[in-house]
């Protein structure tokens, strides 16, 4: 990939992030969005999976297995 089509509104983002001094080039601006965007899908996927793990915890409460093998087959584990 060697050229970027951005855009006008893109391009003057793009130039007062320059001129404000949080990035010295336009590849490095670029660089460091697309390291915020990937650290953002992480963190959302990470609080996906806890919340899909708290959810399966809420619906265990209550529920009282009386070994492991019996936990395993209810949530159909082999």
């Amino acid at each position: 990939m060697t050229n970027i089509n951005l855009g006008t509104p893109y391009e003057a983002k793009l130039r007062r992030i320059i001129e404000k001094g949080y990035a010295g080039n336009q590849t490095e601006a670029i660089r460091q969005a697309i390291s915020t965007l990937e650290r953002e899908i992480d963190e959302e996927e990470a609080i996906l999976v806890h919340r899909g793990v708290q959810f399966e915890m809420e619906k265990m409460k209550g529920k009282r297995w009386t070994s492991h093998e019996q936990l395993k087959k209810e949530l159909g584990w082999k």
